[in-house]
């Protein structure tokens, strides 16, 4: 077995781990990325629509042009690499992590890590985890694996499509599959407002006059050996309305119902998983319950854009360098979900250090105010002109508003 030994080891070769390690490089650790694809970059490698990067480079990239952005850093690093690799667990020996992996090329491998950051990103919800009734044709397909199909493989998968779900995902492949000469019938949302971002209803439904049909279910699926329709209900006042419900004839359905944090190897490892985002819990370094392992991107929880991503993942790879040089936070206090509320990320803050904090609400709200709570007064207050679930919030959180704060204190957050 292949012995190997690095001060920090990144999984996951995506934006989040490509940032995790540069910013780990450049504190002078010897850092190495393991991905099981045969490239770096991630999903970014198949979402060759622009809209990445307005934030981290001030320009408007697709993803490849993104991730490609993060490679020609890494190249001119002392960063190493090790593509198709497959990790297989992590496990705690003495003051070190240990990673198993295998790949074709170098077998089975044993590495030693003094620190671990998390980057494995997210995979998609499919019909089995929304339970869809009707009978099981070929012409099913999440919408992310459509993507690689049209994107990559360069397969289109039907001509007569239906969307289940308004993630964004699925919002973009609307647009890409009416680009491919395919007939999008309609966008089906269960929920009675859009899961996906503001601009990619405008740009790949409203531009395309491909209808979102808000507070509806899709209730059947029909045929045989292909897809040949669905049926959908309408939902009023929280019932189904049965007598109301309506057929689409289609050959293909998009699922676009949701992602959720690929965190297999973390539960296997004894990390704690926080019911509310399926990601790991994590402290005010984004550490999560196994001393020295760091989670980041969408593993710790689903982000909306790339740049939050690495922004995110850049603190996760400086916290991991602090801890590798021997710092821990002298005190920490409690972070706490008010009214409206979904989860807030991470889930303790420093009141000595800077915090930046991301969350989501759970309802849809004009005219809204954040109300950020320490004890029960009030330390910071700001409005907002619109939220909404399908768009993460962010908060930065300076020393000196937690000035007050004592080891049992408890911060609040609450959407207003």
């Amino acid at each position: 077995m292949k012995q190997l030994i690095f001060d920090a080891v990144v999984i996951g070769g995506g934006a989040a781990g490509m940032a995790a390690a540069l910013e780990l490089d450049s504190r002078g650790n010897s850092v190495l990325i393991l991905d099981r694809e045969e490239s770096l970059g991630g999903i970014l490698m198949q979402c060759i629509h622009n809209g990445f990067g307005l934030i981290e480079f001030d320009e408007e990239l697709t993803g490849p042009e993104f991730a490609q952005r993060f490679e020609e850093k890494l190249q001119t690093r002392n960063i190493q690499v090790l593509l198709k690799t497959m990790v297989l667990d992590i496990r705690e020996e003495n003051d070190h992590k240990v990673i198993y992996a295998v790949s074709p090329k170098q077998g089975m491998m044993r590495i030693e890590a003094r620190a671990i950051v998390l980057a494995m990103g997210c995979r998609e919800r499919n019909r089995g985890n929304i339970r869809i009734p009707g009978t099981r044709p070929a012409g099913i397909y999440t919408a992310g694996l459509a993507q690689r199909l049209v994107n990559i493989e360069g397969y289109i998968p039907g001509k007569d499509v239906v969307i289940i779900g308004s993630g964004d995902i699925g919002l973009i492949m609307a647009r890409r599959m009416s680009w491919s000469g395919c007939k999008v019938h309609a966008v089906i949302e269960i929920l009675p407002y859009p899961s996906g971002l503001t601009r990619n209803i405008v740009q790949c439904l409203n531009d395309f006059g491909i209808p979102l049909y808000l507070s509806h279910l899709v209730t059947n699926i029909y045929g045989k050996d292909r897809v040949e329709g669905i049926e959908v209900t309408p939902i009023e006042a929280g019932a189904l309305m049965s007598e109301k419900a309506f057929r689409i004839e289609c050959d293909t359905v998009l699922l676009s119902v949701g992602l959720v944090p690929e965190n297999e190897l973390s539960r296997n490892a004894g990390i704690e998983i926080q019911p509310s985002t399926n990601g790991p819990w994590v402290d005010s370094m984004l550490m999560t319950t196994m001393p020295g392992v760091f989670a980041c991107g969408n593993v710790l929880h689903v982000h909306d854009l790339v740049d939050y991503v690495v922004e995110e993942a850049r603190r996760a790879g400086a916290n991991a360098s602090a801890w590798l040089s021997g710092y821990r936070p002298a005190r920490e206090i409690r972070v706490k979900t008010g009214s409206n509320i979904r989860y807030i990320m991470p889930m303790r803050v420093n009141p000595e250090r800077e915090n930046r904090l991301y969350m989501r609400a759970l309802v849809v709200k004009n005219d809204a105010r954040l109300d950020v709570r320490l004890d029960g007064t009030v330390v910071r207050s700001r409005k907002l002109a619109h939220v909404q679930p399908s768009e993460m919030l962010s908060l930065t959180l300076k020393p000196e508003e937690l000035a007050t704060a004592g080891r049992d204190s408890t911060l609040e957050i609450a959407l207003l």
